[in-house]
């Protein structure tokens, strides 16, 4: 395939319907006036306006103003979950965030790809699940189709492709297990 044979494929119609794209169109217009300049102790506003597009959000549930969903009807959090400041939510797929599962500060949880091998590079949606009482630290990347186990850390920076087992950290790009989580009693 030549590179202007390539290029051709690359220039088809949109991804989304034009009814999907008005529904993000309003969400973020909705989100930026209404809550993303709200003080930290607002969650139970921001809840209900996530809840109001569609998403299925506990009432305490914490999501700071920062934060960024970028389809609302495709993000489920649990009780106690939180969304921490500047979180990236690309909820191309269902996200789900278990009860007491922690997302921390510039984080993003990636529900999208697309097939390099394919000539017209299609997207490649696949949920996400982050479990009960998990920890995705600062600035950590999960991707697209990755499970994240129940009580499993994601340390700082690390980036997960592949799911993480239940109560084991992780660290590092890509993402190895370091040890055993163990809670102190």
């Amino acid at each position: 395939m030549s590179i202007l044979e390539a290029r051709a494929a690359y220039d088809g119609g949109p991804s989304f319907s034009l009814g999907h794209r008005l529904y993000r169109a309003i969400w973020a217009i909705a989100w930026g006036l209404l809550a993303s300049w709200t003080p930290p102790p607002l969650h139970r506003w921001r809840i209900f306006l996530l809840n109001l597009f569609g998403a299925r959000v506990h009432p305490s549930c914490h999501i700071y103003g920062s934060t960024r969903v970028w389809r609302p009807k495709l993000l489920h959090m649990e009780a106690g979950s939180t969304l921490g400041p500047r979180v990236n939510c690309y909820c191309m797929a269902q996200i789900t965030l278990k009860a007491r599962a922690i997302v921390s500060q510039d984080a993003t949880l990636c529900a999208g790809t697309h097939d390099v091998a394919d000539p017209h590079f299609q997207l490649q949606a696949r949920p996400i699940t982050i479990g009960q009482g998990a920890w995705v630290a600062a600035e950590a990347f999960v991707g697209p189709g990755v499970s994240v186990g129940a009580g499993a850390v994601l340390g700082a920076r690390a980036v997960a492709f592949k799911d993480l087992a239940a109560w084991t950290i992780y660290v590092g790009n890509p993402c190895a297990a370091l040890k055993p989580r163990t809670i102190r009693t």
